[in-house]
């Protein structure tokens, strides 16, 4: 993306990000990590990579 093109706070802290549960498959959205999913199953920030 050209410079003149960034999205302001797109980093920044207090932005939501989306989590995915990688056991039942639940996607909320959350400023922090939303810590364990009901089902037990933990959450990943979907914008991370699994590697």
């Amino acid at each position: 993306m050209p410079h003149d093109q960034d999205v302001e706070g797109a980093n920044d802290p207090d932005s939501v990000s989306t989590y995915e549960c990688l056991q039942c498959g639940n996607v909320v959205e959350s400023k922090t990590h939303p810590g364990e999913c009901d089902c037990g199953g933990e959450f990943q920030n979907r914008a991370k990579s699994l590697e």
